[in-house]
């Protein structure tokens, strides 16, 4: 993969990333199973990070899309 390309796709998630700082998806546990009798609950699972993290990103990859231009 030329340099060019990894730093253009570092900077489109960079961006992404400092856009979205997170998400978050729902999963189902079962907590009574007695028979025919099943309970369950829906948790909620957050996945947040930092948008600098993000910023880190976007500049790694201008960088590497200017070092291929020389």
């Amino acid at each position: 993969m030329k340099t060019k390309t990894i730093g253009i796709v570092m900077a489109i998630i960079g961006i992404l990333m400092m856009i979205y700082t997170g998400f978050s998806y729902v999963t189902t546990e079962k907590v009574v199973d007695l028979g025919p009798m099943h309970m369950s609950v829906e948790k909620d699972n957050p996945v947040q990070w930092s948008p600098i993290i993000g910023a880190v990103l976007l500049v790694g990859g201008i960088v590497l899309v200017a070092i291929d231009k020389k």
